[in-house]
């Protein structure tokens, strides 16, 4: 089974950055691609806050944001060409 995780190298040591369901002692290979020399640490920074944010947020479906915006009345082209006059 082939599987790609993200993993940040300390200490000499792989540490992925979300959680890795293997049994413990378990032998794996592992090929390395490193990411882009051009990110700064804050990026990473950045990047990893807002995973920890949304670890445990339930994703809406496209058909519930289409349910939730079904309820808006009007229509935003209407609403631009309003608002545009005459131009």
């Amino acid at each position: 089974m082939f599987r790609q995780i993200e993993a940040i190298y300390e200490g000499g040591v792989l540490r992925p950055l979300r959680p890795v369901d293997l049994p413990e002692s378990a032998r794996v290979a592992v090929t390395i691609a490193t990411s882009d020399k051009g990110r700064s640490t804050r990026d990473w920074e950045i990047v990893e806050t807002a995973r920890a944010e949304t670890a445990g947020l339930e994703i809406p479906s496209i058909q519930d944001i289409r349910s939730a915006l079904s309820v808006i009345p009007g229509s935003l082209s209407a609403d631009l060409i309003a608002d545009r006059g005459d131009y």
